[in-house]
């Protein structure tokens, strides 16, 4: 009777055990995004393997390309803006004509191109099409130390430009007053269709493929573990990689934050978290920066999005123009960095452009989208992540466990509580309320984004986070 009790008991424990097993590994499986390993060339996938050697590359322009520029400066035919507009139009003309007017007689387009060639930039062939990057290497490093590998990734209407005043600050820390503790070696890739990597000839080419050729990208560097870094559509690609390979990143920072699965607890915060902060996990910024709900969230949403609309639906028709008219793509572009830089620089007649930016940095951008004449395609890739619908992809139900650093800028056009954050990312090691700035932060306010970097790999460095995921 004994002997029965205790095969039945060791029934019970087997049962219990296999179940165990079984939903330790269900749930560790679930947990990861598959690799995306698609073939994005033209036509049909060669047989032969593909070419993985690494190329250098230079930004280059011809005559022929400045001359037929200036051509189309000089023929623009300018609107007249409403009385009394400013920005609240959209770009306001009058400011345009002077824009237009620095861009044809003082900007030095070669002196820029020297600029953007002061740091090595390479491509290689990745599922089909040509990936650009930037490579920057410390120029020195204490005896016996490595580099800890950074991968920083934009967004639209931005390009890898927008890294270049952060780099020296991670590269080579100490000499901006930054310490030596931990030291960067960056990579800035161009997303495919931006800037100077090769266009994805074929549809559904989202954040999760783009994620999947960075992964690509930083193996073929030698690169096994690594911190990724973005804001914008850098934020989903980096958020995508660390769920594809959680074991091989280990640190993501990001700039901005977006949440698309939201439950009744998100719905009552929003209702309530006004009067009840503490119920919700709300600190008393995050009541200052989202209420009233319906102005800052709701209207905003409905105000400032209209582009991503017509981007999510027909990016090749609006494209078409912009592509054809180098005026039309500034005004388009300037646009996003008056409001996104500071929703408040809608009152004023030149958009508060030039608070925060040079006009040599913010044409220097623009250049980058004419002369690679990549606006159509940048603006697809509205289309492949959204054309499904919000809440509906396999990324946006997974959470993410690798050690998460927030830098949260007062004036990001809409602001994610670390309260809503945590259910994503659920291993938040930093969350910071930022003093200044908005959505552009590494190309507005590098050093504070740095600072940020910083202290958010000392502290996964320190507690060595990456082995607790």
């Amino acid at each position: 009777c004994s002997s029965l009790a205790g095969i039945m008991l060791l029934e019970v424990f087997l049962v219990l055990g296999t179940l165990l097993v079984y939903f330790l590994f269900s749930k560790k499986k679930e947990e990861t995004l598959p690799f995306k390993d698609g073939w994005w060339g033209k036509g049909q996938k060669p047989e032969t393997k593909e070419d993985t050697s690494i190329r250098p590359f230079k930004v280059e322009t011809t005559e022929e390309e400045l001359s037929d520029l200036f051509r189309r400066l000089d023929q623009a035919r300018f609107s007249e803006p409403l009385e009394n507009s400013c920005f609240h139009y959209g770009t306001n003309s009058v400011h345009l004509r002077k824009v237009v007017s620095y861009w044809k007689n003082q900007f030095n387009w070669k002196k820029q191109v020297e600029i953007l060639n002061k740091y090595p930039q390479f491509k290689t062939k990745i599922q089909g099409i040509d990936i650009h990057f930037v490579h920057v290497k410390p120029p020195r490093l204490p005896e016996g130390r490595a580099a800890k590998p950074l991968l920083m990734v934009h967004g639209w209407p931005g390009s890898f430009y927008e890294f270049y005043k952060i780099v020296p600050l991670l590269t080579d820390p100490a000499s901006h007053g930054l310490g030596d503790e931990h030291i960067f070696e960056v990579i800035c890739p161009s997303i495919p269709g931006y800037g100077f990597s090769e266009a994805p000839h074929k549809k559904d080419f989202n954040s999760v493929s783009a994620a999947s050729v960075f992964y690509e990208l930083m193996l073929r560097l030698g690169f096994n573990e690594f911190y990724t870094q973005g804001g914008d559509w850098g934020w989903l690609i980096c958020t995508n990689l660390a769920q594809i390979a959680p074991n091989h990143v280990r640190g993501l920072h990001l700039n901005m934050v977006s949440v698309s699965k939201l439950g009744l607890t998100h719905l009552l915060s929003v209702l309530l978290g006004r009067y009840f902060p503490g119920l919700f996990g709300f600190q008393d910024e995050d009541v200052r920066r989202m209420f009233p709900f319906l102005k800052k969230g709701l209207y905003r949403i409905l105000l400032e999005s209209g582009y991503a609309h017509i981007q999510a639906t027909k990016p090749d028709t609006v494209g078409c123009g912009l592509n054809d008219s180098p005026v039309g793509l500034a005004a388009y572009i300037l646009e996003k960095f008056s409001s996104w830089t500071d929703m408040e620089f809608q009152n004023l007649e030149d958009g508060g452009l030039e608070r925060k930016f040079s006009l040599d940095d913010l044409l220097t951008n623009i250049m980058i989208y004419w002369v690679s004449g990549c606006i159509v395609s940048s603006m697809r890739f509205y289309k492949e992540n959204l054309q499904k619908g919000i809440g509906t992809q396999k990324h946006e139900k997974l959470t993410v466990q690798v050690p998460t650093g927030i830098a949260s800028f007062p004036n990001e056009i809409l602001h994610t509580p670390q309260a809503w954050a945590k259910k994503k990312y659920t291993n938040i090691v930093s969350f910071h309320f930022m003093p200044r700035g908005g959505h552009f932060a590494a190309f507005e306010e590098p050093e504070l984004l740095a600072k940020d970097i910083l202290q958010f790999v000392g502290k996964v460095e320190k507690e060595q986070l990456w082995k607790k995921k």
